[in-house]
């Protein structure tokens, strides 16, 4: 697929996508003859991986750092698997705390319910 259709399968902005591959987030990417990028199914797997670590708060340093693990090869399997469950720590008390601060709101909207009943 060609960067248009990358793009809008990635809902990034070919801009961004650029930049990914200028810092080697995305690495050895095609090129057809007339020089324009050519992506495959490889290429939308890994950024739309990228997309969801950074959804989940992930620095794009510590993205980058796990995508150099990842191009040294299996060797790196352990780090990578580390570097994700620290992240995933991280997320849990995140979550933890999200879903405290809802808690908090439900319990403000259940008081201004009671008041608007009497």
């Amino acid at each position: 697929m060609n960067m248009r259709e990358f793009s809008e399968r990635t809902k990034l902005s070919s801009h961004t996508l650029r930049y990914y591959e200028k810092i080697g987030l995305l690495n050895n990417v095609q090129r057809n003859s007339s020089g324009h990028r050519v992506f495959t199914t490889k290429e939308l797997d890994w950024v739309n991986f990228i997309i969801r670590l950074k959804e989940t708060a992930m620095p794009l340093d510590t993205i980058l750092h796990y995508s150099n693990l990842r191009a040294l090869g299996e060797s790196t399997i352990t780090a990578r698997k580390t570097l994700l469950e620290e992240h995933r720590h991280k997320l849990q008390s995140q979550i933890e705390n999200q879903l405290q601060h809802l808690n908090a709101l439900e319990t403000k909207i259940d008081f201004y319910k009671a008041i608007e009943v009497s």
